[in-house]
């Protein structure tokens, strides 16, 4: 997201009363073409125009928080509906930065309904937690029949290079994916500072990276792929696995690029499987 660290700072500093703020987007297909139909937002959550970098089947929204971060007490909201048959691709213009608490906790709440047939690629960019941060995240996915969801977290503890380490703070998250009403994935964690060096926890590391997928079974040859692409990439802890129903690649490291890299190498083995589509890297990125 957008970076207003100073003045966003200087918001934390000055004890600025806690910011509410939703957004609520809903996309058709309307004769092959996936609209941008439900745009309905409250307080700093925008989201850009419509994009089409690949054709009118894909439309592709990039999610602005202006105020370029999170303090304690602000609470976020995301609401996606993907309609029957339409694709939408979900990203974000830069990292997010959830600052310190100040006494009070940060929540974001993020729910992804994705009807028959319609796909959704929610690839934010990494997220950045000062030291003392105290964060609530929440996202849960519905599914319908034949849908399918690719989505992607890269979490960064601390400013490794501003030499913050993240001592004092906490990160509680939940997930879960539901497909047609039924559980398939469910996930927690409670990420406290000054406890992440344990190995049941990030093991030193200060970046960790998460890629789920959930559609239609994928081949053996799939897996073997990604492999093959982490393995030449070098030495990384990284681990792919399937489950039924989903996928699930992870990555501990301590440099965001790099997790990014390790992310979108198996997404791009993913996506022509899962969407019958060449990746094609947002531009928006690159910027």
């Amino acid at each position: 997201m957008p970076d207003c660290t100073v003045s966003r700072d200087f918001a934390a500093s000055t004890g600025h009363s806690a910011w509410q703020a939703s957004l609520t987007l809903g996309f058709a297909d309307d004769a092959g073409t996936t609209r941008l139909f439900d745009k309905i937002h409250y307080g700093p959550l925008r989201v850009q125009k419509a994009l089409y970098p690949e054709d009118a089947k894909v439309c592709q929204a990039i999610i602005v928080h202006p105020p370029g971060g999170v303090v304690g007490g602000d609470k976020l909201e995301i609401d996606i509906g993907v309609g029957d048959n339409a694709h939408a691709f979900i990203t974000t213009p830069g990292a997010a930065k959830w600052y310190k608490a100040n006494g009070k906790v940060s929540h974001q709440a993020v729910h992804l309904h994705v009807n028959q047939n319609a796909a959704l690629e929610w690839l934010p960019q990494e997220t950045i937690f000062f030291d003392t941060a105290d964060v609530v995240l929440d996202q849960h996915i519905e599914l319908a029949a034949g849908a399918t969801f690719l989505g992607c977290e890269i979490l960064c503890m601390g400013r490794r290079g501003s030499g913050e380490v993240f001592n004092t703070g906490r990160i509680r998250q939940r997930s879960s994916i539901r497909r047609e009403g039924r559980l398939i994935w469910w996930e927690q964690g409670d990420m406290i500072g000054g406890l992440l060096d344990s190995p049941l926890a990030l093991d030193r590391h200060t970046v960790c990276a998460t890629l789920i997928a959930a559609g239609k079974p994928l081949p053996a040859a799939v897996l073997n792929e990604i492999r093959a692409d982490i393995a030449a990439d070098g030495e990384h802890v990284f681990g792919v696995t399937p489950t039924k129903g989903v996928l699930v690649a992870r990555h501990l490291g301590d440099d965001s690029e790099t997790a990014r890299r390790l992310m979108l190498t198996v997404w791009r083995r993913l996506r022509p499987h899962l969407l019958g589509r060449a990746a094609v890297t947002p531009r928006i990125w690159q910027t």
